[in-house]
């Protein structure tokens, strides 16, 4: 697809005398697997000049520059071979994409050489907390809320830790680092959007200081304007909401806009009043919904209208993260009315808010978006996201498949197997000796189906889906530009597998950002690391103080202080 073709401005794409004509693989081997169904293209590998300057006022008006010659997975099935191209270039002018295709034209504009890379779309967190990011992984080994077991993840838990004695010793300063500081370290992973859970807000100074730092990290993102943990004297939630976005977010027209948050389980009056403001200011309501905190209840009233004062009927501007643990009557109103849902799979599994519901969805003929959650317990790496996602999707099929009834008594004795001696066809029915799935148990997931959860469903999701997602012409380009050549990953034998199962965040290169480098050559642009670091140190430090805690190495965790001591 190629906007300046369509626009009369015909392009050669037959040939490229410049880039060489080799490829990774011979053309019969390219044609025997696109024949056999197994997705394999791949990019001719050449050397990155690692003294290439990034093209200079990238993402302004009129400013051109081309990427050439990468793999390209645009993740718009709607494009010329499903939007997938061995060798492609990707034309970008200004802010936004202009053409996708093999060979473009682009006369004087700036090249970018992706051969033996990967280019497709930016990764998008439609869930994560970036206020803790002075936390990071302090609660490694807890879960959500206290069981009464005196075991130290029974003990040390998100709820009452981080939410009701950290949370409380925020200042504006610490809140700002902390977002800035996450937000870069994502967009250094690849993720050039987000859905920023803010639970800040003790003043309007604190609430202003997470969404400067949204602006200030350059990437797009929704700042979700949640209730204040710890339930600190000054907060003015949801009532400031007017005041917000008229001040930050009055124009449509820039990276980052605002998402009402409206948690149920803080009781009728609240969660009235922050659905009514959202709606009144055309927001998006988010929320958190899952098995704890008696949300299944109230959540079922609802999806019945008979919840709430009168505000709080179900829609489609609702994006629910988790669901996990709600009855058949919920989930069949979230999707007959179109809301979006959120699975966090590391968080849930991890922190015990349930089984991550990505099966039902499945049975349900729905798709989630993909979540980071929070970092006090793991990584917002969106490669980890993506592999979780599919392995415990996958996990859950495949026990199904092994657990049908009297499957494995249809299996031959293995004492009279005999194996074939050439390699069994689609035709051949009696190897492998296999149960075959059962009715209605989902087809596994495919890395092709975490990647357009991680990327176009999060647009959906977040309401952006004209602006990013997919590397279509006349969207933002919201561009990754990943090493295929790494130690990692080479060989490079099939694109969608390679980034899900084999890569991270080392073999992230390139980030763009509405037309605008802000990561080249494995080096975020005009960020100074280091004094960024001391910064979250030191805000890390107070907090810490405030709450008498001691980083490093946490000791056993004392449940007559609510503290954590030394060891």
């Amino acid at each position: 697809m190629c906007i300046l073709c369509v626009q009369g401005k015909p392009q050669d794409h037959s040939g490229s005398p410049q880039l060489g004509r080799r490829d990774f693989l011979k053309a019969s081997t390219a044609t025997a697997a696109a024949a056999a169904g197994m997705g394999l293209f791949a990019a001719r590998p050449a050397a990155a000049h690692d003294d290439d300057d990034a093209p200079q006022d990238s993402g302004r008006r009129g400013r051109r520059y081309i990427i050439r010659g990468g793999a390209v997975m645009t993740m718009d099935p709607s494009m010329p071979n499903k939007g997938e191209f061995p060798k492609a270039d990707v034309l970008v002018e200004g802010k936004k994409i202009v053409a996708v295709g093999p060979n473009l034209h682009a006369g004087g504009a700036a090249e970018i050489d992706a051969r033996g890379k990967i280019v497709m779309p930016g990764f998008i967190d439609t869930h994560h907390h970036q206020f803790e990011t002075a936390l990071r992984s302090f609660l490694a080994d807890g879960v959500l809320i206290n069981d009464g077991s005196g075991s130290v993840a029974g003990s040390t838990t998100y709820f009452e830790y981080v939410l009701l004695t950290f949370a409380p010793q925020y200042r504006p300063d610490d809140v700002y680092i902390s977002e800035l500081f996450g937000g870069l370290s994502q967009l250094d992973d690849g993720v050039t959007t987000v859905h920023d859970v803010s639970q800040i807000h003790h003043s309007p100074q604190h609430s202003d200081a997470a969404i400067e730092a949204l602006f200030k990290t350059g990437r797009r993102a929704a700042f979700g304007y949640f209730e204040s943990a710890g339930g600190v004297a000054g907060n003015q939630y949801p009532f400031d909401a007017p005041r917000i976005k008229k001040q930050w977010f009055s124009s449509s027209d820039q990276l980052v806009h605002m998402i009402m948050g409206g948690e149920v389980y803080l009781g009728n009056q609240s969660t009235d009043d922050s659905w009514r403001i959202g709606r009144e200011l055309d927001l998006q309501i988010a929320a958190h919904i899952l098995s704890p905190f008696g949300i299944r209840p109230i959540f079922d009233s609802l999806a019945a209208g008979t919840g709430g004062n009168g505000h709080t009927a179900i829609g489609r501007d609702n994006l629910f993260i988790h669901m996990t643990g709600m009855s058949d009557t919920a989930w069949q109103k979230v999707k007959d009315v179109g809301a979006q849902v959120s699975i966090a799979f590391p968080i849930e599994m991890n922190m015990r808010h349930g089984m991550p519901p990505i099966v039902r969805m499945q049975t349900m003929g729905m798709e989630p978006s993909l979540s980071s959650d929070v970092e006090v317990t793991m990584t917002a790496d969106f490669f980890t996201q993506m592999r979780v996602a599919m392995n415990l999707q996958r996990l859950v099929v495949n026990q199904m498949t092994l657990d049908k009834p009297n499957g494995n008594q249809n299996l031959p004795d293995p004492r009279n197997w005999e194996l074939p001696q050439t390699a069994a066809t689609s035709n051949d029915t009696g190897f492998p000796y296999w149960p075959t799935p059962p009715g209605g148990v989902p087809a596994p997931l495919t890395t092709r189906d975490v990647l357009r959860y991680a990327t176009i469903n999060g647009a959906k999701h977040l309401r952006l889906d004209q602006k990013t997602g997919t590397l279509t012409p006349g969207k933002e380009a919201d561009i990754i530009i990943l090493d295929a050549q790494a130690i990692n990953v080479a060989p490079l034998n099939n694109v969608p597998g390679a980034v899900v199962s084999l890569m991270d965040r080392t073999n992230v290169e390139t980030v763009i950002v509405a037309g605008k480098v802000r990561k080249w050559k494995g080096r975020l642009l005009d960020v100074n690391l280091d004094n960024l670091r001391r910064q979250l140190e030191n805000s890390r430090d107070h907090v810490f103080s405030q709450a008498q805690a001691h980083p490093l190495f946490p000791g056993q965790f004392d449940g007559r202080t609510g503290l954590f001591g030394n060891q």
